[in-house]
């Protein structure tokens, strides 16, 4: 018998139905939380400026912690996602997949909806930023939750065509380090606090999840079955 792989891959068996929407409900809670402990005062903010801080004053010198924080940029992200999108759209079509079009399709809309949310979620909670940085609408970071969706977008694209269960492991460890580390940078640049990050982050898994639920239930045809 044919051990299943991943989802998207010829001969595949799509993985077990509904579990990425599982832990959607809890990542809401998490987020509502977040987002709550970052609109007021509470202790929980206070100490999350004081760790702030304390990152801010961390041995990483300016100039790694900027580049670490360019990696969220709109400008250094979404480039490589649309890299990845023609490549696996080219592998998909190649393969005679059904429906090749609808996986880089959902993940371009996956990745539309990080301003669409983030945006007003910052106009509604107007949080301040650190020291040194002007007005407010800190919470939650652009720039995690681009690098956060936009990388792992590409990661999720890229799975299904990587052979072998390390060399899957080592494609997502790299994108956690990745994002972790931009998260890094730019709380050690004084840009965010480690809570605008946080709450990217769990927004970021919840498109993410959502992401994986549809390509669970659309997108695990194999190229000789009837669409």
């Amino acid at each position: 018998m044919r051990r299943p792989d991943l989802i998207g891959h010829p001969g595949t068996t799509p993985p077990v139905p509904g579990w990425p929407a599982w832990f959607l409900g809890p990542l809401a809670l998490l987020f509502a939380f977040l987002t709550w402990q970052a609109a007021v005062d509470t202790p929980v903010r206070r100490a999350d400026e004081r760790l702030g801080r304390s990152i801010a004053d961390s041995r990483l010198s300016d100039g790694a912690a900027e580049l670490l924080a360019d990696l969220g940029n709109f400008t250094v992200a979404v480039p490589v996602l649309l890299t990845v999108l023609v490549y696996v759209s080219w592998r998909a079509r190649h393969a005679g997949l059904p429906r090749w079009w609808l996986a880089p399709l959902a993940a371009l809309v996956t990745m539309a909806a990080v301003p669409a949310l983030v945006v007003p979620l910052k106009e509604a909670v107007g949080r301040t930023g650190p020291p040194g940085m002007a007005g407010d609408g800190y919470y939650p970071s652009g720039h995690t939750a681009t690098a956060a969706v936009a990388y792992g977008t590409a990661v999720l694209l890229l799975l299904p065509w990587l052979r072998g269960r390390y060399l899957r492991r080592e494609l997502v460890i790299g994108y956690l380090v990745l994002v972790g580390a931009v998260g890094f940078g730019l709380i050690r640049r004084g840009y965010h606090w480690p809570l605008d990050v946080a709450g990217s982050c769990v927004l970021s898994a919840m498109l993410l999840l959502t992401l994986m639920a549809f390509l669970d239930r659309r997108c695990t045809a194999h190229p000789n079955q009837p669409t």
